[in-house]
């Protein structure tokens, strides 16, 4: 199988899979292969926090034009992943010097898949972008073509709990991917000091939890194939959910916006976290520190790319309320406004490059002590 990712979290998630039992585990740009049974596929798809999908592949072949990629493509079985009568889709990744153009690919894929069922029953399947019972993936690498069937469907980011987003909610995965970077372990109180729609504090308290990452979700693309084992699949969530663990701490989130509190609350409720996590309106700025010990802070601050803000004020506002406000505080936050980190006033301890879409990013950490650092050290 061939799980995909963002750049940036092949590592953790190749330890995700490790850790759940996957064999054979490599890391590769943007994704990690592994092997596993069928229960293992399903188990994949429930709990990686960081996959986006998971593949599997059928067959690998050589191609040098559009009739060896019909000819591989036919030399396939497809009734033992369908029938004339179910609907089907193909996906399209393209690294190519034969082909350049995805829809070509595409479209040669979905002639040889039809021509042969027709050939055999007379009739053929039918194309559904939307809701099809089979999605095909054409990875095509230099002169390489693998063929894939996608177990997932929806990209593993739609977790199924988030019904209300703002402007620039942040995609699920990347929240995850962000706080498993970020060390969070539920092993402290945590803040989300500018929450949004909730995502990071879901995703946080399901791993403080050990919830599986996609509990909620409505459906995979495995339930619709031939060999789909619903006892097995139950089996698989019932054992899991045997595994989740108890919560000693807080999880707590801030927005300005009565309206962004609203939405991250029944976020919150639709995952089932409300006995977790508490959201209440509150400005960063004009907030302080509320418990002892220690604190996990993990944010994604607006970057000026949709929200039109006074960037240079805003980013010295976060390094003054933390230096003021959060000590014994390990903050991190993602931004793709590089410029505007010389205004926080602090220097980062890590900096670790991440995409938030197409924008390059940062996650940084900031160590903020009691006191000074230097009397850190001195006691």
């Amino acid at each position: 199988m061939v799980a995909k990712t963002f750049f940036g979290f092949e590592e953790i998630l190749a330890k995700e899979i490790q850790q759940l039992g996957g064999q054979e585990v490599q890391t590769g740009t943007r994704v990690v292969s592994f092997s596993g049974d069928k229960g293992f596929m399903y188990k994949a798809n429930l709990s990686l926090r960081t996959a986006l999908k998971v593949l599997k592949p059928i067959k690998t072949f050589k191609v040098f034009d559009d009739k060896s990629l019909y000819d591989g493509i036919s030399s396939i079985n497809w009734s033992e992943f369908m029938s004339e009568k179910q609907t089907f889709v193909v996906d399209v990744t393209l690294y190519s010097e034969v082909f350049n153009n995805s829809q070509f690919v595409g479209l040669k894929t979905k002639d040889a898949i039809v021509d042969q069922f027709r050939t055999n029953t007379g009739t053929r399947p039918s194309i559904d972008k939307d809701f099809p019972d089979l999605r095909v993936h054409i990875h095509l690498d230099r002169e390489y073509c693998t063929v894939s069937l996608d177990s997932s469907g929806d990209s593993l980011h739609h977790r199924g709990y988030r019904s209300a987003t703002n402007i620039a909610p942040i995609n699920e995965v990347l929240a995850a991917g962000m706080l498993i970077l970020a060390g969070w372990d539920g092993k402290s109180h945590f803040l989300d000091p500018m929450c949004g729609s909730g995502t990071i504090l879901a995703e946080a308290a399901m791993i403080a939890c050990n919830i599986p990452a996609n509990i909620n979700r409505k459906e995979f693309a495995f339930e619709k194939w031939k060999d789909w084992d619903n006892d097995l699949f139950d089996q698989i969530i019932d054992s899991m959910m045997k595994k989740t663990r108890e919560f000693h701490y807080t999880i707590t989130g801030f927005d300005k916006a009565p309206s962004a509190v609203r939405k991250a609350q029944d976020n919150i409720l639709n995952a089932n976290l409300e006995d977790y996590v508490t959201i209440k309106q509150q400005d960063f700025f004009d907030s302080k520190k509320e418990i002892e010990g220690p604190l996990h802070m993990v944010f994604n601050p607006p970057y000026g790319e949709r929200l039109d803000i006074d960037m240079e004020r805003f980013y010295r506002e976060i390094g003054d309320t933390f230096k003021q406000h959060y000590p014994n505080t390990q903050a991190w936050f993602i931004t793709a406004n590089l410029e505007a980190l010389k205004f926080v006033g602090l220097k980062p301890t890590r900096k670790i490059k991440l995409f938030n879409g197409k924008l390059e990013a940062r996650l940084l950490k900031y160590d903020i002590y009691e006191g000074s650092k230097r009397t850190k050290f001195q006691q």
